[in-house]
Parts: C-alpha cells; structure tokens; sequence
C-alpha cells in the first residue's frame, strides 16, 4: 500500500506534472513566474485548494453523484465546489492572516479558474482511486506544480540578463523557455516506476 502511494505520489511531482505533462494551469505558469516570490505564494495556494477539493469533490461524485446516476453533473459540480473553496479560503485567510491575504493578492481568486484544480479532482476520479490514494495525488500534483513554477521562475530570472533577440522578446521567448523546461522533465519517465520495481 505504501509503495502505491509513494509511486502515485512521485508520478504527480515528476512523470505526470500537471503544467510540464499535461500542460494544466498554463496561464498562471506563465503569469506569475515572473517572480519567485509570488510563484511560490500561486504555488502553496494552488496545493492547498487542490487537497481541500479532492477531499469535496471525491465524497461528493462517490456518495451523491454516482449513487443517484448524476455522473454527467460532475464537471459542473466540480466546478462549483471548487469556486465555493476559493472562496471560503479567501474569507478565511484575509480575516486570520491579512499578511498572508496581500502576499497572495489576485492571485488567490485565480485559483478558481486555474484548470489544473479541476484537472486533479477529475483524473483522481478517472482513475478509480480511492480517497487516500486521491489525496495523495493531488498533493503530488501540488507540489509538482510548485516545482515547476519555481523551476521557470529560476529560467525566466536568468533570461532577464540575456541579450534576446528582439524578435523573441517577451512572450516568444517565455513560450520557447517553457517548451524547454517541459522536456527536461521527460527525462524522469520511467525512473518512478523503476525506483519502486
């Protein structure tokens, strides 16, 4: 059982990343990594909302949405459950830790729209897994996506002391150093499943 955890877990950091694989939650990848303070601020957010909607989302589409043959509901459901935890967390975090609330900024109603959230709580459904094995997913998934934003946080950092063309400047260049970052990380296929053979 902890094997498949583990494999699940490292899979969601490394093989399967939400935003470097799958190319989920590009818009905020590229919006926000400008700096990697704000990067890892998106990114903790991100996790949290990730884990708390699984924990909505996976009881809600087992308990109520298959028993009653609702399924067909569920990208609808999920979707308003997700915006309804963004904002109970948004109310909590700017009345317990007004700090916290103006690191985050716009940045924490984003969320809500950032489709790597939905993405997570619909694969953990999609592949059958249970609510355990659901958490740990989206967890990995959380912290995959903190990799990668402070990885091309790390990039872009570089790129601002580059003499680019001026043809490349800005978006084609954040686009080509994207591109990049995504194929180092197909070099870890294989290595997880390998790791726990």
């Amino acid at each position: 059982m902890m094997k498949e955890m583990l494999i699940i877990f490292f899979t969601a950091i490394l093989t399967n990343n939400f935003v470097l694989a799958k190319f989920l939650g590009i818009c905020p990848f590229l919006g926000v990594s400008k700096k990697p303070s704000t990067a890892f601020s998106m990114s903790v957010a991100v996790t949290l909302v990730m884990v708390i909607a699984t924990a909505a989302t996976w009881p809600v589409h087992n308990y109520i949405l298959v028993k009653y043959g609702l399924e067909y509901l569920q990208t609808i459901v999920f979707i308003l459950i997700i915006a309804a935890l963004v904002q109970l967390i948004e109310t909590a975090i700017k009345k317990f830790s007004p700090p916290l609330y103006q690191a985050l900024g716009i940045y924490l109603p984003l969320i809500t729209t950032n489709c790597a959230v939905l993405g997570v709580t619909v694969l953990n459904i999609s592949e059958s897994y249970t609510l355990a094995e659901s958490l740990v997913n989206s967890f990995g998934a959380g912290i995959g996506f903190l990799v990668a934003m402070m990885i091309f946080s790390g990039v872009r950092g570089r790129m601002e002391s580059c003499d680019i063309p001026k043809a490349l400047q800005g978006l084609p260049i954040t686009l080509i150093a994207a591109s990049i970052t995504a194929l180092t990380f197909l070099g870890f296929g294989g290595i997880v499943e390998n790791l726990f053979a």
